[in-house]
């Protein structure tokens, strides 16, 4: 056993152990989705960045950037911009509406907004998309663990899969977010060492002058291969869906008041945007030191494993493996509090006292992450897995949460109309293009185009019935 795989084992074990500890504060639903109410803007600020931090914009981000270019830095940095409207228009209403009301869930808010219809289509929406992007995550895990110890896709999927649903099924949003925090230390610290010693070990700015770009455009910030991510697509993708996703929406919940929300998010969204500039570099670096790799998957815990000494790349390695894990956590929250609360309580028990509605989240985390399992065997790449999530978010509830947040003439019908026109639009493009659209006109902005224009001609025409 290599010392990559003894230190991945042991930080793994002693993130759990640590999360079961803190579980022992949940006595009930609302530590559990919201933390009590009780997240001040440092644990805001680390629960967000590390959810954030995950498979897309570590392993994903350096695979596009070794194939690619430059132009990676989009995937995080447009994901880092969406944060920071978040941060100061949206999350600190969102707060205060929380607060006043109740919320737990993105789906209370539609409710409150619109009706229990919008709120059951977006939930069930959100839990079959969600599987998508917790199997990226779990990809990613495989990777790393491929490296280290040639660990079979199936099993790293699984071995990855056990190690965020303990803790988390057990503590909810108040284990995560002090997990979390320890999971950021560990993935910052570990890559700001690597970064300066790997680019020392390669030669330093010679190596990367005269290694041969796989194309012209590798320079290129914009540049795109023709698999439709450039900077332009990757910012309609990203920007929208950071803006609402629920997870980070329920994590803004969860803050103590709305300076909180602001603070901690705002800082997340500026960290985040220098952060995205580390995965680029370590692709870029395997460019430097000549390897030669296939599966973009393994870029970044092949430069770690093969090109930083061994202790060195260990910490490196379970950096990685840490970013995976925390956003492992936030999707199950998403999973856990949209079938709890927003489908079984709202919908098929009412009654439900707390206790049930607790335990149903927790099974809800459980059955997520089973089918986290079995979608992420079948998925081939990070990427690929994260683009249907952030597409179909993006399209189906940008519009329905923003204009509720900004005109009270809307109702469920404008929000359904949007919904619908938004995801028949995406489904038709893509399908019809192969995931082109039409130059700068992606799938994603048309969709997000077509949920727009419906939401105004429903409420246009909503109005001018109610004059006559």
């Amino acid at each position: 056993m290599n010392i990559h795989l003894i230190l991945l084992i042991v930080y793994s074990v002693l993130l759990t152990a640590g999360g079961l500890w803190i579980a022992r504060r949940v006595r009930g639903s609302g530590d559990f989705f919201v933390a009590g109410r009780g997240l001040t803007a440092p644990l805001i600020f680390s629960t967000v960045l590390a959810a954030n931090i995950g498979a897309g914009t570590t392993v994903g981000a350096a695979g596009l950037a070794y194939m690619q270019g430059v132009s990676a830095w989009w995937w995080n940095g447009s994901a880092a911009l969406g944060s920071l409207v978040l941060a100061f228009w949206i999350g600190p209403k969102m707060w205060r509406l929380a607060s006043d009301h109740g919320f737990y869930t993105a789906g209370d808010y539609l409710e409150h907004r619109y009706n229990a219809t919008v709120r059951g289509v977006i939930a069930a929406l959100i839990w079959l998309g969600t599987l998508a992007i917790l199997a990226g995550q779990l990809i990613a895990g495989s990777a790393v663990l491929s490296v280290v110890a040639d660990v079979p896709k199936p099993a790293g999927v699984m071995i990855g899969a056990v190690a965020m649903m303990v803790y988390f099924v057990a503590g909810g949003l108040l284990s995560s977010a002090w997990v979390n925090l320890v999971q950021l230390v560990v993935l910052v610290g570990g890559f700001v060492i690597a970064i300066p010693v790997l680019y020392s070990s390669l030669g330093g700015a010679a190596a990367f002058n005269a290694m041969a770009p796989p194309h012209p455009g590798y320079w290129d910030i914009m540049y795109s291969t023709g698999s439709g991510m450039s900077g332009w697509a990757m910012l309609a993708i990203l920007f929208p869906a950071f803006i609402i996703s629920p997870g980070l929406l329920q994590k803004a919940y969860g803050a103590k008041d709305a300076r909180a929300v602001r603070l901690g998010i705002g800082l997340q969204g500026g960290a985040q945007m220098l952060f995205a500039f580390i995965p680029v570099f370590f692709g870029l670096a395997a460019r430097a030191a000549h390897l030669e790799i296939t599966d973009p998957n393994v870029v970044l815990p092949t430069v770690l494993a093969t090109q930083l000494p061994a202790f060195l790349g260990a910490l490196a390695l379970a950096a990685v493996f840490s970013a995976e894990v925390s956003t492992c956590d936030a999707i199950l929250f998403m999973l856990a509090t949209s079938l709890s609360k927003d489908l079984y309580k709202r919908f098929i028990n009412p009654d439900a006292d707390d206790r049930r509605v607790l335990l149903v989240a927790r099974l809800a985390a459980v059955a997520g992450g089973i089918g986290g399992v079995i979608l992420a065997i079948q998925l081939q790449t990070v990427i690929g897995a994260l683009g249907i999530f952030y597409s179909l978010l993006s399209v189906s509830l940008f519009v329905p949460v923003i204009g509720g947040l900004y005109t009270r003439r809307a109702g469920a019908p404008e929000a359904l109309a949007a919904m619908a026109a938004g995801i028949i639009t995406l489904l038709f493009v893509t399908y019809t293009t192969g995931g082109r659209g039409y130059g700068l006109l992606n799938p994603n902005l048309l969709g997000l185009g077509a949920s727009a224009l419906a939401f105004f001609l429903v409420m246009s025409r909503t109005l001018v019935s109610r004059r006559a």
